[in-house]
């Protein structure tokens, strides 16, 4: 029998699709799964695919069925099971072969992980995949990190199963050890503030004007075929347009209003803080998740204190268009957060992360691609030395023309009672990003009045302290 080209462990939805798209692009995958009978089943429902897939029922079957040096991909979720993977499979492949964990693992693991595999172990790539289950079966977004060599023995699979953007295939070798899992781990924080904003401006349109679901659907759609073309957008309008069978209303109403997280987007917050860099809207939205979770709470705190009723009636087309503005800024600003992460961690780590590059392979397979992504490569592009989207040319026009929008958004649903925290962090960090002289001197000076920490002056270098008048 002729050997695969490739190997995969995990026949999950993830590793399932992503099987039949290395076989449908012509290559042989082996496979393994935990539990044989998935295994089988699996091959015998893949069709004609089936003539390029290779069941094994053992993970010496796996290796031995793949042409060497072996590519195998891991599709087991992320943590413990990553290294109980790795140590089953160490003693059965050759130094030259890749391990390729292709689950959302936290960046700082696959560090760990090449660290402890560079002197004996086998080669290892840690590689962010994006799109869900159907960017995983037709195409999705692919963010790799690892020797790059090892890149380049797997990249004609890559190149073939990636999603496309007018023929240039969204995938790229992006750094060393972890610069693909952070990659993708950013990308998931923007996802986040994104999904975030979205959902409160829904908020604002279902509980400040009263609109039906499907009304605010009409909305969405709209907005989709402007400046905010995006996947998340297009998927908005149609969730929220969906009806339930069961009982003929709008199915986002009959949906509970807890949102379920499983980490990456918390990692984001807590590596951008470890950066020293704000990110402030992926962090709010991160909160408004935890906030969800807390149903009971919300709702005795509704009967403390109340919630405001609503008056305003049906928006104008100015206040509709306000609110797309007020979107776009926000969304703005939640990228070159996102963006100025990366950078922070390109230099940390030495990775030299191409910040074009990575916006290039967004525009399509991963949850948040759109036209948007297009303007962020040439931004970066257009000036490589500028390292936040803020700061670039285009960018600052349009947050310029956007920003009036996101204010008079943010204040009237303060005014409201209406909570929108991505939206308002976005805007606070934009005012305190551009105000050239902030309010820390104080804050130093108080640090020096309790703490003796010292503090710089503007009138002469060195560090200094103040004559405070204490008991």
């Amino acid at each position: 029998m002729e050997k695969a080209d490739i190997g995969l462990i995990g026949l999950g939805t993830m590793g399932a699709n992503l099987a039949l798209n290395i076989a449908e692009k012509g290559f042989r995958i082996a496979v393994y799964n935990r539990t044989t009978e998935r295994t089988h089943e699996f091959a015998a429902e893949a069709g004609p695919l089936a003539a390029n897939i290779i069941p094994c029922d053992s993970l010496q079957a796996l290796v031995d069925a793949i042409k060497p040096p072996r590519p195998i991909i891991l599709m087991v979720p992320a943590g413990a099971p990553v290294d109980e993977q790795i140590a089953a499979l160490d003693p059965l492949v050759a130094r030259d072969d890749i391990i390729i964990d292709a689950g959302n693992a936290n960046f700082r693991d696959t560090r760990r992980r090449m660290a402890e595999l560079a002197e004996t172990g086998p080669r290892f790539i840690g590689m962010g995949v994006s799109g869900g289950e159907e960017g995983a079966r037709h195409g999705p977004s692919i963010m790799v990190g690892g020797p790059e060599d090892s890149y380049r023995r797997i990249e004609p699979v890559l190149e073939a199963i990636a999603a496309r953007y007018e023929g240039e295939a969204c995938q790229a070798w992006l750094g060393p050890d972890g610069a693909g899992h952070f990659v993708k781990t950013i990308h998931n924080g923007i996802e986040y503030a994104d999904m975030q904003m979205i959902a409160e401006i829904y908020g604002i349109l279902r509980d400040g004007y009263g609109l039906e679901a499907r009304d605010i659907a009409s909305i969405f759609a709209r907005w989709n075929e402007g400046r905010l073309n995006s996947y998340l957008i297009e998927i908005t309008a149609e969730v929220l347009d969906a009806i339930d069978p069961e009982t003929g209303k709008p199915i986002v109403d009959e949906i509970l209003d807890r949102a379920g997280q499983k980490g990456t987007g918390r990692w984001s917050a807590i590596e951008a803080q470890s950066l020293g860099v704000p990110a402030t809207a992926i962090e709010a939205a991160v909160a408004a998740r935890s906030l969800s979770a807390m149903k009971s709470e919300r709702e005795a705190a509704e009967k403390r204190y109340g919630i405001p009723t609503s008056s305003a009636g049906a928006p104008s087309e100015q206040a509709l268009a306000s609110l797309e503005a007020a979107l776009f800024a926000g969304k703005i600003v939640a990228y070159a957060q996102g963006f100025a992460v990366m950078a922070a961690a390109s230099r940390e780590f030495g990775w030299n992360l191409p910040l074009g590059t990575i916006a290039r392979i967004w525009r399509a397979g991963c949850i948040i691609r759109s036209q948007f992504l297009g303007a962020i490569a040439d931004a970066f592009d257009g000036a490589p030395e500028t390292e936040n989207l803020l700061m670039t040319p285009t960018f600052s026009q349009y947050m310029e023309a956007a920003h009036p929008h996101l204010r008079r958004v943010v204040a009237q649903s303060a005014e409201a009672g209406l909570p929108v925290p991505s939206l308002s962090a976005a805007l606070a960090h934009f005012d305190t990003f551009r105000r050239g002289r902030g309010t820390a001197n104080l804050i130093q000076a108080q640090r020096d009045f309790f703490g003796a920490h010292g503090f710089e002056r503007i009138d002469r270098e060195g560090s200094h302290h103040g004559a405070w008048k204490k008991d």
